[in-house]
């Protein structure tokens, strides 16, 4: 028997919709092969029992919150820990990141070598308004560092609200990031998020001129670039991405084969990860990933990625393609709201109990947003447990008002 249930639609009307009834998509089973390198950037379970005021203070259920990473790292994914994903700077602050951080590094462990982690260092535990210098920003960066470091971390250095606050120029950026990456233990990963996910974040690189803050990124990277994994851009343009993947070095990184672009283009994965096979060397000319999105769509990720490594590109696409358009519109403006349908996600699919989030941010989409995302999951192929997920979907119409 068909599923089916009423959903809003953007006119005002509910309308039914019957799910297509297809299999969800099967991720590969036992030892799982890349030829990327793709890291989940992975949301946080929030505790909804704690007696809080969920706006001002934060509670995490860590047992669900580990559980979820162990789900990523079966699949192939590695997990970039305490990003924008996880509410970093909407909701988490950096104490509990840190926590995030200590208990993530155990359980991959545990778990084993292929489980890889990647931490988030910023300088989001400064009070912005005291933030007077560069120098200021450095030891901001510089405690984040030592605190990750210290548990045996890699790190993501991630874009800093307070360094795009004091810059006057390019050269404020190259100082920060040179004393940064002079001193850091292992070949970190660069973050470049665009003031779509992030207003704070315009101007970035010392300009509001998108080509001439790459040329300002780009020349950080070539004086380092033994201490450069690679650069996460989230930009939401392809070209600007294909660009720089373009002019990165082709020695240093982690391996000493060239620094890596990690895609963060949750429009436009599908298309950069394959790529283009163009540029000086096979890295010039493919992205690997660090993705938001990767979290929502794992089965699909790890499946399309399985397949990619087989050589079999058309097959990549027919499972990555159908999730683009629900990418889409999970990441629509404000951009920065994604997070909700990352974590309703998370829910639908039976991998949290309740649909609660840290600050409370479950309220930024509307019901008529949850309706399309649920239609755009069921035609991705994406809801694991349908019953389940057409469960839930009618209990939060039934707490909006509409009769199931």
């Amino acid at each position: 028997m068909a599923l089916s249930l009423p959903l809003p639609t953007a006119d005002g009307r509910i309308s039914p919709y019957t799910l297509q009834g297809r299999p969800p998509v099967v991720p590969p089973q036992g030892a799982v092969v890349f030829n990327r390198i793709a890291y989940s950037a992975a949301h946080v379970v929030a505790n909804p029992l704690a007696a809080i005021d969920p706006w001002l203070q934060c509670a995490v259920d860590w047992d669900a919150t580990i559980a979820y990473r162990q789900r990523l790292w079966s699949l192939g994914l590695g997990v970039a820990e305490a990003m924008d994903t996880a509410q970093r700077g909407m909701g988490l602050d950096w104490p509990t990141s840190l926590e995030l951080i200590r208990r993530s590094l155990d359980a991959a462990r545990d778990f084993g070598p292929g489980a890889l982690v990647a931490s988030g260092c910023g300088t989001d535990h400064l009070v912005l308004d005291e933030v007077k210098s560069v120098d200021d920003v450095i030891r901001g960066y510089e405690e984040q560092m030592e605190a990750i470091e210290k548990l045996g971390g890699k790190l993501i250095v991630m874009a800093s609200r307070a360094l795009a606050r004091v810059a006057q120029s390019p050269a404020d950026y190259e100082r920060v990031y040179d004393r940064i990456l002079s001193q850091a233990r292992q070949p970190v990963v660069l973050h470049w998020l665009g003031d779509m996910f992030d207003p704070a974040l315009a101007g970035y690189w010392g300009s509001r001129d998108a080509d001439a803050a790459m040329d300002t990124a780009l020349a950080v990277i070539a004086a380092h670039p033994d201490k450069v994994d690679g650069i996460k851009i989230s930009l939401l343009d392809k070209d600007k991405e294909v660009a720089m993947r373009r002019r990165l070095p082709t020695t240093g990184g982690t391996d000493g084969q060239g620094v890596r672009m990690y895609t963060g283009d949750d429009f436009n994965y599908a298309e950069l990860i394959a790529g283009d096979g163009a540029g000086g060397t096979p890295r010039q000319g493919q992205s690997d990933a660090l993705l938001g999105i990767f979290d929502a769509i794992a089965p699909a990720a790890s499946a399309a990625l399985a397949a990619l490594a087989a050589g079999d590109i058309e097959r990549f696409h027919a499972i990555l393609g159908p999730t683009v358009p629900l990418s889409r519109h999970i990441f629509a403006a404000p951009t920065r709201f994604y997070k909700t349908g990352v974590v309703f996600m998370a829910w639908l699919n039976g991998h949290q109990s309740h649909f609660t989030m840290v600050g409370g941010q479950q309220s930024t989409r509307s019901l008529v947003h949850f309706a399309e995302l649920f239609r755009l999951a069921d035609q991705a192929n994406l809801l694991e447990q349908p019953e389940l997920a057409v469960q839930r979907m009618g209990h939060l119409l039934a707490l909006h008002g509409v009769a199931t």
